[in-house]
């Protein structure tokens, strides 16, 4: 295994024990949580944009929630881990500790269920990441986060604060990818 390997092996690893451990950036401290010192890209934009199908092209595989309006209510944290060629592929959800799933629809029904088991069937939004990591020989090693859209306007059923709220979750991953790069 190469330095690279063993290296984003590692961040993977850290990235999962720091949202296990209630670590999954934001906080308003002064100083970066360990969640906030680790690479990732963040994926960003509108409402129904088509973030989610940027990833699923990514990844090859339709595995995300559909729907109208806000349907990525949380943030996920994607760790793509790319294996040998002629492996399976299949995903891990850390709330679901080794139970792997072959069947994409059944990853994005655990998505669905993972996210109304936080904030219900509603249209509210929670910072709590879901973390998935899809283990396949036509990715590349990577951690992507899927982010709930921007928008302009609190719909039937949202707090008013909700459009405040997304863009401070939002703004809590990017401003994290700007001090890397030192904007």
């Amino acid at each position: 295994m190469t330095t690279m390997e063993s290296l984003i092996g590692l961040v993977n690893r850290i990235q999962r024990a720091c949202t296990v451990l209630g670590d999954h950036g934001g906080a308003d401290g002064a100083l970066p949580t360990l969640w906030e010192a680790l690479p990732s890209v963040a994926v960003v934009g509108g409402q129904s944009s088509g973030k989610s199908s940027v990833l699923e092209s990514i990844v090859g595989r339709d595995f995300l929630p559909r729907g109208s309006g806000i349907v990525t209510r949380r943030p996920l944290v994607l760790q793509l881990h790319q294996t040998e060629e002629g492996q399976p592929e299949y995903a891990e959800s850390l709330h679901l500790p080794k139970k792997r799933f072959t069947d994409f629809s059944l990853v994005r029904k655990e998505i669905q269920d993972e996210i109304d088991r936080l904030t219900g069937k509603t249209k509210q939004i929670s910072p709590v990441p879901i973390h998935l990591s899809i283990y396949s020989p036509f990715v590349v090693n990577l951690t992507l986060i899927d982010l709930p859209g921007l928008t302009k306007v609190a719909v039937e059923g949202q707090p008013e604060s909700i459009v405040q709220d997304i863009e401070n979750m939002v703004h809590s991953y990017v401003e994290k990818v700007k001090e890397h790069l030192g904007y």
